[in-house]
């Protein structure tokens, strides 16, 4: 068994992706704001995380600097997985325009509880789709005893099945 830490990385800025009139993946370049860093050099104080073996981290900037922090308060070695990365809001184009489209994509996607209804066709990726793919990332970490898992709240809702998960809070998982 292994026990994970899933953390959420810090707040982030959209501002200046949006300034240079991003879209789609470009988006996901976003930084944290430094009420995001702080949120994570508080979160690394916690005592659950002292004796982990690796930090994984997703490949959004957002999580990588969440990671990065982690990484040097704690001591501990990052890892970044490609398919760790944030719930896709359109897996037929891989590209949203705007933050604004991708909150509508959102919002669509809680409303159906992540499930595509039947007859309807819906771009974003499934519920279903997304725990397959953080599976086969927890997976390969399933050797180590203790690893911290930095990524999104759509990832972690759909691990532990909560409502609502705020920037930088740890939850535990264990697989």
């Amino acid at each position: 068994m292994t026990l994970f830490y899933l953390i959420r990385h810090g707040e982030p800025t959209y501002q200046p992706v949006n300034d240079r009139n991003f879209i789609g993946h470009g988006l996901d370049l976003a930084p944290l704001t430094k009420t995001g860093i702080e949120q994570l050099k508080e979160t690394s104080k916690d005592n659950r995380l002292k004796e982990c073996d690796i930090i994984v981290s997703s490949p959004y900037t957002r999580a990588l600097q969440s990671a990065a922090i982690l990484s040097k308060e704690l001591g501990i070695d990052i890892e970044v997985d490609v398919d760790l990365h944030e719930w896709i809001p359109d897996i037929v184009n891989f590209q949203h325009r705007t933050s604004e489209e991708c909150c509508s994509l959102s919002r669509d996607f809680d409303l159906h509880n992540g499930v595509h209804p039947k007859g309807q066709v819906k771009v974003w990726e499934t519920k279903e789709n997304m725990n397959r793919r953080v599976d086969s990332v927890l997976e390969k970490y399933m050797k180590y005893d203790r690893v911290i898992v930095v990524c999104h709240e759509v990832v972690i809702k759909t691990i532990k099945y909560q409502d609502k998960v705020v920037n930088g809070e740890i939850i535990e998982y264990i697989r």
